[in-house]
């Protein structure tokens, strides 16, 4: 009894209890599909990786992750992991035309998704350090380079969308710094160069296309706008109470592309429509309140920043996963958290959110006084 009791303490129940429904409709869409298609192996992977993500989730919930607090520390994981970013380019396996995962046989392994944590851990440390310097410039280029490094290794895969939540939580983080307005401006003035040289230089014939097909999604329906298409097809479908389960054409019938992955969103919202739809997008809202109110209980700086961090990190996959799913957004390979299929992501989803636990429960016990002139430079 002690020793449940123990566990519970440090696990937040109400954030369990947001996300076990997100992820019994990932799992619900993806068996009602899966029939017709003989592909039950997705709805079978996917429970395991659940059950592997939930005890990563309890495990990094009892490790005390106070020694991330040390910078020597973390830029050697940043190093490492930005290593095996680049040792994609030699070992890698092309999946979807980017060469962004590692094959082991019976699994693979998308190092992409630990860059995004790691990436918040030093963008935290370094901000809880410099906030009250944020205003100088130079703290937001330097922070830039941390961010841009992984961009740059993860674009050149190429694997546009998961460098968009990179910049993603690059951007958020220097916001929840405290940016001011005319620094934002220069950022954004920068943002448009640098998007202009890679536009040029770097984007390959089809990420173009991807782009241009934003602007015109309906230019090229069957080609580069097909995805688009026949994502916003499936969500229109569903109208207001949807199709019902097992019931979703689209997938069903494979006119949606990866309706186990990225585009499992328009899958359910074919099944459950305009109504499933608003309940998935409260819970999700719901899972980032959760997040950043733990931040707020964080005792210093590097607490409160990577529980915003998390946030962010969330944020950005659901809004860019969901956008390219209603066309409002560039299709990119991003899954939508604890939906879409796949472990790596799971994984490393878990893995950060195991980390938040861990700093709840390990909290030194702070003054809120004390804590709060910490966080302003006082």
């Amino acid at each position: 009894m002690n020793t449940l009791k123990k566990i519970g303490n440090g696990i937040d129940w109400l954030l369990v209890f947001f996300i076990l429904p997100i992820i019994a409709a990932g799992l619900v869409t993806m068996k009602s599909f899966t029939p017709l298609e003989n592909t039950s192996e997705f709805f079978n992977k996917q429970v395991v990786w659940i059950l592997v993500g939930f005890s990563v989730f309890f495990i990094f919930s009892f490790i005390d992750f106070s020694f991330l607090k040390r910078t020597d520390v973390l830029v050697f994981i940043y190093l490492v992991t930005s290593l095996i970013l680049l040792s994609l380019f030699i070992f890698g396996n092309v999946a979807h035309g980017a060469k962004s995962w590692f094959s082991f046989g019976f699994f693979s392994f998308q190092p992409v998704d630990m860059m995004k944590l790691v990436l918040v851990l030093i963008l935290a440390k370094y901000f809880s350090r410099r906030h009250v310097e944020i205003r100088d410039i130079k703290h937001i280029f330097i922070s830039g380079f941390y961010a841009f490094v992984p961009f740059l290794l993860v674009l050149l895969q190429p694997d546009f969308g998961s460098a968009m939540v990179v910049v993603f939580i690059w951007l958020g983080m220097v916001l929840v710094s405290g940016i001011s307005k005319t620094h934002l401006l220069a950022v954004g003035v920068s943002g448009l160069l640098i998007f202009a040289a890679f536009w040029f230089v770097i984007f390959a014939p089809y990420q173009k296309a991807r782009i241009i097909n934003f602007i015109h999604p309906l230019a090229d329906i069957n080609g580069t706008g097909y995805n688009a298409f026949q994502s916003t097809v499936a969500v229109g479908s569903g109208e207001i109470t949807g199709k019902g389960l097992g019931f979703g054409t689209q997938s069903r019938l494979k006119f949606l592309p990866q309706p186990q992955a990225d585009f499992i969103f328009a899958a359910y919202a074919e099944e459950w429509g305009f109504v499933g739809s608003i309940l998935i997008l409260m819970l999700y809202g719901l899972v980032v309140w959760r997040i950043l109110f733990l931040a707020t209980l964080g005792a210093y700086n590097f607490e409160i920043l990577f529980g915003m961090g998390i946030a962010i990190f969330f944020m950005g996959h659901i809004l860019i996963n969901i956008g390219m799913n209603l066309g409002l957004l560039p299709v990119t390979g991003i899954p939508l958290p604890f939906m879409s299929y796949g472990g790596s992501h799971l994984l490393f989803e878990f893995a950060g959110l195991g980390v938040l636990m861990s700093m709840k429960r390990y909290a030194r016990s702070a003054h809120r006084d004390d804590t709060k002139n910490e966080f302003l430079g006082v």
